[in-house]
This record gives structure tokens, C-alpha cells and sequence, in this order.
């Protein structure tokens, strides 16, 4: 067994434990720090907390007997501000904001500022460059329930006939209220520790009437704009009014460890969306939300023509995904492309869909979703673990015949496509609607789909119900394999008990290949 350093950081470090279990590890261990205990573990991801900066450590991982050794380094730091010496109280009365900010703008580059025990109330912050928030364990930033208290991002500023988005709602360059955690532009910033973050949505009308704009549409939690380097560790997220976290045409990005938790009946409260971003990594975390645990996006048509960035080079490793509608999501905004991202050792339990891919007519031609790996996933009581649907029913036009009509229309600059999926050592236990439901256009099929050695099994006492948000499909209950138009399905050691009625169920252009 091995111990890979995921990220050394000036007070905090995490560590990965080398095996193919999926999410918790194959064995408990017992972490020693400079030969002193800090604690027993079950997960494969771990995190080492209040680490003094630039300092040398020996880090022993001992289980059944053996030990390993692993030696690293702390980074340095330049300052140290505790928030209280701006005058921050953390007594859940005082609106800290400007306390807040005022550390914030004062703290110097490669300096920490360190927020103590205590519930912060606070409107929106602006995170700077090049500096570390570290959340101690009992400190909460609780977000103000007054909406009039939240700057607002203008979805398009021009100057000079040069477009300038900042705002976004649901794919589309719109004015949303500032978050929490508000970051535009900014560079190497970390927030770490074992504190919360509450966007204290069950306290403020935020999840009322969620589709209709009052003043802007809502907040995130936390909002990366064309930001980079950005890590977040160890801290917990939760009631956030909308999605959780978003970066948003951002690069280099790290989710290690974290922790979000919204109620299963708040409205879009997804945990990560990284829409229009690079090489991100999402690891460890665990997350419980009213929607999708997590869903890779690159907006909707307009921002294709104007703003165009792929989402691409993304990892998912070692996480727990909980109660969502889609466990891992691509799309449904994705008219700029999805590529390279892969979906590894992570358990998915009670989500409406395991492995999604929701696109439609309307996304453009360059909503290209290409090189898409799943592999090594547990699932437990998903209803339906994979789909692809392209007649996704989302948007005012959602329900019109140019989206749910399964006749071959032209294609043209609208037409979106899905290239390739490989999936690959997945075992779904008590699935229920469709083990498998992939329906491709039909002037513009699903090219490849390969699933290796996949087994899934129906629950005994399963129910009925849609396994793709698409107009027109019937429920469904242990439904084998659902395919429609699709070039190549390409079956190899797949196994399907307690289904009824045939195995596969074939409508469209579609050719199997089962071995």
C-alpha cells in the first residue's frame, strides 16, 4: 500500500491511501503525526489539520501490523490575521461583512487569515489573490437572510463593444446576486479547515418561488469567476440557495474532503458545478443536496457563440455521492463541449441516476461530449444508474416538438452530439426503473458506448417510474437495457438480474455488439 500527497498546504494536508475500494478504505488505519496519535480513519482520502506553516513532518499510517512512512513539508506563510482584530464577532448578532472584508483587503500575499469559533453572520465577501482562509473547527460563516444586503453580477457589461459577463443563472449570461464566497479574477487562494460554511437558506426566502428573478436571480454558496489555482479543503457547505459551489471559466481547481449538505427538497442546491472550467480535481468529498451531486457544464448557445470554453480534464475520485437527482452529471448546459473527465472509486447511494449525460436540440453543434470514462462505481439503490438522454425537457421551450420529436430532423448549428463513453468494473445493487436508458438523436445518434464488466441488480420490490426527464417515455420498472439510437453498444461481460421482460429493448438506428 501507498500514500499519495494530494496537497500540502501551509496549515492543512491531504493524503489518498492506495487502494481499489471505492470511497472508504479497504481497512481502518491509525494516523501518527511526528510519532504523537491524531486519529483512526476508514475513508481513502484524509485530511491533517492545524499544521503550523513551514515545518517538517512525519506522517505514519499504521494498520493490521504494518506501517508507512511519508515525510513532507508545510508551505510557508507571510501573516497570520485573526479576523477578531478587525472587530468580527462571531456571536450570531453582528453583521461582519465589512469586518470580514476589511481582513480580507489587508491581509498581504501568501498570508492566512484565520477566522476562530464562533458563528459570523456575513453578506457576500470578494476573495483577493494569493492568500489562504482557514475556518477553525466550530467557526461558521452563516449568510445574512436579507437579500437587499447581496451585491448583484451584471450578466453582460459593455464598454468600448467589449462584452463583459460576470453574472450567470442556468447557462445563460444573466444578473445573479453575489455569493458567500465571491471570487472574480483572482489567483492562488485556498480555503481550508474544518469549518462551516452556511448559505442559511432555510432561513431566508431564497428557496421560495425558485424560478421566478426577484432583483437577480439567486446566489451561489461559493462563485469562482475566471479565477485559477483555487483549492478548497476540508470544509463543510450547507443550505446554499442555489448550486453550492461554481466555478465558472476557471482553471486548476481542487475540491478535497469537503462536505455539502442541503435539504432533499431544496430547489437546484447541486453540490459542484464546474461549468466552462479546466483541470479540476473532486475528491474525497461528500455530498447529500436537492439535485445533482455534481454536473459538469460550459453554458447554453449564446455563451457557445461568444464565450466559448470546453469543460475538460476533470477528475472525480474517491467521493460519496448521496440522494441527488444525478449522482455525476454532464449537462444539461454544455452547448460549449464536455471532454476528458473521469469518474473514479466513488460510491453513489439513493440518487435518482447514477452516470448521466442530459443534452437536447437547441445546445449547437459545438456541444460536443467526447472521452467520458466511468469506472470502479458502487452503486446502492439508484433508479436508474446510466443514462443518455438528448430529448432532456429542460427550458421554456422544453416541451416543444423540436425537442421531444423522434423524427430525423436536419442537422444544423443547433444540433448537439455525444461521441464517446466508456464504462468500465461498475456493480449496481437494488436498481429499479432501467439498468441501462440511452436514447440518442436520430438524425445524429450516440457514436460509442463501451460497458465492460458491469453487473446490475434489480431490487426485489422495485417501483415504477421515468428513467429520463424526456417527454413521451412511460414508466418503467426493471427495465433491462433501454437503447435508441445509438451506433455502437458495445456489451462485454454485463450481467442483469431480476429484470422483466427482455433484456434489451431496441427502437431508433442502434447496433448492439454482446459478447
Amino acid at each position: 500500500m501507498n500514500i499519495n500527497k494530494i496537497a500540502i498546504h501551509n496549515r492543512c494536508a491531504v493524503f489518498e491511501i492506495q487502494n481499489e475500494s471505492c470511497y472508504y478504505s479497504e481497512f481502518k488505519f491509525s494516523v501518527y503525526l511526528n510519532s504523537q496519535f491524531y486519529g483512526d480513519y476508514d475513508k481513502n482520502i484524509f485530511t491533517i489539520f492545524d499544521l503550523n506553516p513551514d515545518t517538517e513532518y512525519k506522517l505514519t499510517v499504521k494498520y493490521d501490523g504494518k506501517e508507512i512512512v511519508n515525510n513532507f513539508k508545510t508551505k510557508s506563510e507571510t501573516a497570520f490575521l485573526d479576523v477578531t482584530l478587525f472587530g468580527a464577532k462571531g456571536n450570531k448578532k453582528l453583521n461582519c461583512t465589512s469586518f470580514l472584508q476589511a481582513a480580507l483587503s489587508s491581509c498581504p500575499s501568501e498570508g492566512t487569515i484565520y477566522i476562530p469559533k464562533g458563528i459570523y453572520l456575513t453578506g457576500p465577501l470578494f476573495i483577493p489573490s494569493d492568500i489562504t482562509i482557514y475556518l477553525a473547527k466550530g467557526a461558521v460563516l452563516c449568510g445574512l437572510t436579507n437579500r437587499k444586503e447581496y451585491p448583484i453580477l451584471s450578466g453582460i457589461i459593455n464598454e468600448d463593444k467589449n462584452e463583459y459577463n460576470l453574472g450567470t443563472w442556468e447557462g445563460n449570461p444573466l444578473d445573479c446576486y453575489a455569493s458567500i464566497i465571491t471570487a472574480i479574477n483572482s489567483k492562488n487562494f485556498y480555503i481550508c479547515g474544518e469549518g462551516i460554511i452556511d448559505g442559511n437558506a432555510q432561513n431566508a426566502d431564497w428557496w421560495e418561488n425558485p424560478k421566478i428573478k426577484r432583483g437577480a436571480w439567486r446566489p451561489r454558496t461559493i462563485f469562482f469567476k475566471g479565477c485559477e489555482n483555487v483549492t478548497l479543503i476540508g470544509i463543510t457547505i450547507c443550505n446554499s440557495p442555489s448550486w453550492t459551489i461554481h466555478p465558472y471559466y476557471s482553471d486548476k481547481l481542487n475540491f478535497l474532503n469537503l462536505y455539502i449538505k442541503n435539504p432533499d427538497a431544496s430547489p437546484n442546491t447541486d453540490g459542484i458545478d464546474p461549468e466552462s472550467c479546466e483541470n479540476v480535481r473532486i475528491m474525497g468529498c461528500k455530498i447529500s443536496v436537492g439535485d445533482d451531486c455534481i454536473a459538469i457544464k460550459s453554458g447554453k448557445y449564446y455563451m457557445s457563440l461568444y464565450h466559448t470554453k470546453v469543460s475538460s480534464n476533470i477528475i472525480i475520485k474517491n467521493c460519496l455521492l448521496e440522494r441527488g437527482h444525478g449522482a455525476v452529471v454532464i449537462g444539461s448546459e454544455i452547448s460549449s463541449g464536455v471532454k476528458n473527465v473521469i469518474v473514479k472509486q466513488c460510491l453513489m447511494n439513493h440518487t435518482d441516476r447514477g452516470l448521466r449525460i442530459k443534452t437536447r436540440r437547441g445546445r449547437g453543434c459545438q456541444s460536443v461530449v467526447e472521452n467520458i470514462l466511468y469506472e470502479n462505481v458502487h452503486m446502492n439503490d439508484v433508479y436508474t444508474p446510466f443514462v443518455i438522454n438528448m430529448f432532456y425537457y429542460c427550458d421554456p421551450d422544453g416541451k416543444t416538438e423540436y425537442v421531444y420529436s423522434k423524427n430525423a430532423l436536419p442537422i444544423d448549428e443547433m444540433t448537439p452530439k455525444v461521441v464517446s463513453l466508456t464504462v468500465k468494473d461498475i456493480i449496481c445493487e437494488n436498481a429499479q426503473y432501467a439498468g441501462m436508458f440511452f436514447y440518442g438523436l436520430p438524425e445524429q445518434p450516440i457514436d460509442k458506448i463501451n460497458m465492460e464488466n458491469v453487473i446490475i441488480r434489480f431490487s426485489k420490490n422495485s417501483g415504477y417510474g421515468i428513467p429520463a426527464m424526456m417527454s413521451g417515455i412511460e414508466p418503467m420498472s426493471k427495465k433491462g437495457i433501454f437503447v435508441g439510437n445509438v451506433n455502437n453498444l458495445n456489451l462485454k461481460n454485463v450481467l442483469i438480474e431480476r429484470y422483466t421482460g427482455e433484456k434489451i429493448t431496441v427502437c431508433g438506428i442502434t447496433n448492439i455488439n454482446e459478447v
